[in-house]
């Protein structure tokens, strides 16, 4: 994309830079997204998630997002051909819903693991010390960003997320909708909050949910990004 489109659109020169931080994860062909294949089968994590909230949140939800970020970075670049900023401007709001989602769910399937592997228990190693110095005890932790989880309205996620302000300190913050993490702060552990996630196990019990994740949380994927 040329530069005459970030100077012309600031609005859509947002979304895009929280767009393109997708690319790292690796699931871009020749410019375009694609679904990430997960390191687990759908049912690895029952009976915490089942098998079922795994295949539609991944093949169909993902999936979606994949989509609608493609879609919206063909009419950028079909706008921005014409000199049509006005149009590229007006697909910011998609960009940042899809490049978001993509984004989002990609470092969400990393950060799990089935119970019997990686998956679950607490971190130790520099992770377990911050944690322990931020929040004061790992259990402490957990209960926060349960509350923090409970407290989304409507749709969202929690993330523990280092500030590259502060020296890496952690963070515990939340985004509406499919807002990704952006800015000084670096996702390190994402917990969706969406129906999608866990109504057709947990239906309106989603604290049930929040309780229920911490069993398959893959520390490992979480301390690397860490320690990046």
């Amino acid at each position: 994309m040329s530069t005459s489109l970030f100077r012309a659109t600031p609005v859509a020169r947002s979304a895009l830079r929280a767009a393109s931080a997708v690319k790292p994860a690796a699931t871009f062909v020749r410019g375009k997204a694609t679904l990430p294949d997960l390191q687990y089968d759908y049912g690895a994590l029952e009976p915490y998630i089942s098998s079922k909230i795994m295949e539609l949140h991944h093949s169909k939800h993902h999936q979606t997002y994949v989509n609608g970020l493609n879609s919206a970075l063909t009419t950028i670049a079909e706008a921005e051909s014409k000199g049509d900023f006005t149009k590229a401007a007006s697909v910011a709001p998609a960009l940042n819903f899809h490049g978001g989602g993509h984004l989002n769910h990609t470092l969400f399937w990393e950060n799990l693991a089935p119970a019997s592997r990686e998956g679950g228990g607490s971190p130790d190693g520099a992770l377990g010390k911050a944690i322990t110095t931020e929040f004061g005890s790992f259990e402490s932790f957990v209960k926060q960003m349960n509350a923090a989880l409970a407290g989304i309205q409507g749709s969202g996620w929690a993330w523990l997320a280092k500030d590259k302000a502060q020296n890496g300190k952690l963070a515990l913050i939340t985004r509406a909708n499919q807002d990704p993490v952006t800015g000084n702060f670096v996702p390190l552990l994402g917990i969706d909050a969406w129906e999608h996630a866990y109504y057709l196990q947990y239906e309106n019990r989603k604290a049930e949910y929040f309780e229920a994740i911490w069993n398959v949380i893959n520390w490992k994927t979480v301390a690397k990004r860490f320690e990046a």
